[in-house]
């Protein structure tokens, strides 16, 4: 063999020593909720890519569904990217500890978050963490914290198919998730991976909402496209899913995120069709 070939079958031998000895049944980790905490349903909320307005879904979601009486949580699973603590006006705020547990902050509606930056010294510093970090922080979010009764924890999840999606997927008990999707093209490429991620992993769809599907002039209420018209229908179509709802663009909506007003000065009655689908 000359000096630079590669020895194929001494790095093969090499991962079946790693990973060859393993049991056969031996899976991903089941995280488990801690004996002071009872979580009803799991709900994913996802999307192919980034700045479609994940956070936001999630946002509308558990506002919805707290004012119809439910306890709701938010595990914010975008870990390097959260923005749930700022629109829900807890900004700058810490989580605190009680023995080995985590208490979780609490917006002014009863809704409990658990979040990268509630954790941090500044909201603002970068989270540079590799893959097992993440992992780890994903997994003392969902067992650690005393979340009490829960009828419904929303998982924002991070964009894409990558670490952090496949870990919530394969170790938290997913009931379904919602897709979000927004008018730009490739729009049905990204939703595909979407859909065809949450089939691989047994998870149902609730459906897709379009975020930044339109915008009304305040003049005349003419309705503005300014992404290009709507594929909701198409990705309905080729995908067999459900439509749950397309969200305007709002410019109030958006300074309400910023302010961390969102909770108090979000309309009612957004999107029902998706809080129905999550209910149901």
């Amino acid at each position: 063999m000359a000096e630079n070939d590669i020895d194929r079958d001494a790095i093969k031998d090499e991962v079946d020593q790693i990973f060859g000895n393993r049991p056969k049944h031996e899976g991903p980790e089941l995280y488990q909720v801690n004996d002071q905490s009872s979580i009803k349903h799991v709900i994913g909320v996802i999307s192919g890519k980034g700045g479609v307005g994940k956070s936001l879904v999630t946002g509308i979601l558990a506002t919805e569904l707290a004012r119809k009486g439910h306890k709701v949580g938010i595990l914010d699973a975008d870990i390097t990217g959260p923005s749930i603590p700022k629109m829900f006006g807890l900004s700058g705020l810490h989580v605190f500890g009680q023995g080995d547990k985590i208490i979780p902050a609490q917006s002014k509606g009863g809704i409990k978050i658990m979040s990268t930056n509630l954790v941090l010294e500044n909201e603002n510093d970068p989270v540079l963490w590799r893959g097992p970090m993440l992992m780890g922080a994903l997994k003392q979010f969902y067992e650690d914290t005393l979340w009490g009764d829960i009828d419904y924890l929303l998982v924002d999840m991070p964009p894409g198919t990558g670490d952090v999606a496949l870990t919530v997927f394969q170790s938290l008990p997913i009931e379904g998730v919602v897709i979000v999707s927004s008018p730009q093209d490739l729009v049905q490429v990204i939703v595909g991976k979407a859909v065809k991620m949450a089939a691989m992993m047994n998870v149902p769809v609730l459906g897709v909402v379009e975020n930044m599907s339109y915008m009304e002039c305040p003049e005349c209420g003419h309705k503005l496209e300014p992404f290009g018209p709507s594929h909701l229908q198409e990705i309905v179509d080729e995908f067999k899913v459900a439509d749950l709802g397309r969200i305007p663009i709002d410019p109030k909506v958006a300074a309400s995120c910023d302010a961390g007003t969102f909770e108090s000065e979000l309309p009612e009655g957004f999107i029902p069709e998706a809080v129905s689908a999550v209910e149901a």
